[in-house]
């Protein structure tokens, strides 16, 4: 019996330090191996290495916001694109200066290399992905965009569309939305001011 007790109290040690090893926690790995060296005898914990550290991996969403903010900081593209992360996400503001010429929606070519390196991260990812148009509250009204709801949803529609044809995101991924002027992200008050509510929003969704 007491041979058959001492293998029994073993075997619990054994799969407690299993299961501290297969959830890795800093804190619960230091409790649980202190609490063992004060049952079995701290020299037989002692030997116990790990480096906790080098186990625990940085999490997707963060490993995310890293390759995205070394992309628009190797670029130089930080008064242009800002990253958010909110309740729905993590939002790539992408300022109109960088995609449109005024008060249109077709690509210029330095726009695609944006949306190219910008797809090199994002493309790969499992999320749904939500492409936004918004624009200033000046009124706009011409043959091709009447309001600035139809030159926010063409914008988010152009911008969409090429990254699906052209950068192979997949497209059951992918939906579009025009806020037009109402989703502003600063006051209308000033023209530079202004510029930062004329942009196509990439939200990268929860």
């Amino acid at each position: 019996m007491i041979t058959y007790a001492d293998l029994i109290t073993l075997l619990l040690g054994l799969f407690i330090i299993l299961y501290t090893i297969s959830n890795i926690d800093a804190v619960k790995y230091k409790n649980v191996a202190q609490a063992l060296g004060s049952i079995f005898g701290k020299e037989s914990i002692k030997n116990v290495s790990m480096d906790v550290s080098s186990n625990v991996t940085e999490s997707p969403k963060n490993k995310l916001i890293d390759q995205l903010s070394k992309l628009i900081e190797n670029y130089n593209y930080t008064p242009s694109i800002q990253l958010e992360e909110n309740e729905r996400g993590i939002t790539i503001h992408i300022l109109d200066d960088i995609l449109f010429p005024p008060g249109q929606a077709v690509l210029n070519e330095n726009s695609k290399i944006v949306l190219n390196r910008l797809a090199s991260v994002i493309k790969s990812i499992p999320n749904d992905i939500r492409i936004e148009g918004h624009t200033d509250n000046t009124p706009i009204n011409t043959s091709r965009y009447p309001s600035n709801w139809h030159l926010s949803v063409d914008r988010a529609l152009n911008t969409a569309y090429y990254l699906i044809q052209n950068e192979g995101v997949d497209p059951d991924k992918v939906s579009i939305v025009g806020y037009a002027e109402y989703r502003p992200i600063a006051p209308n008050d000033t023209p530079e001011t202004r510029t930062k509510n004329r942009r196509v929003d990439l939200v990268i969704l929860k």
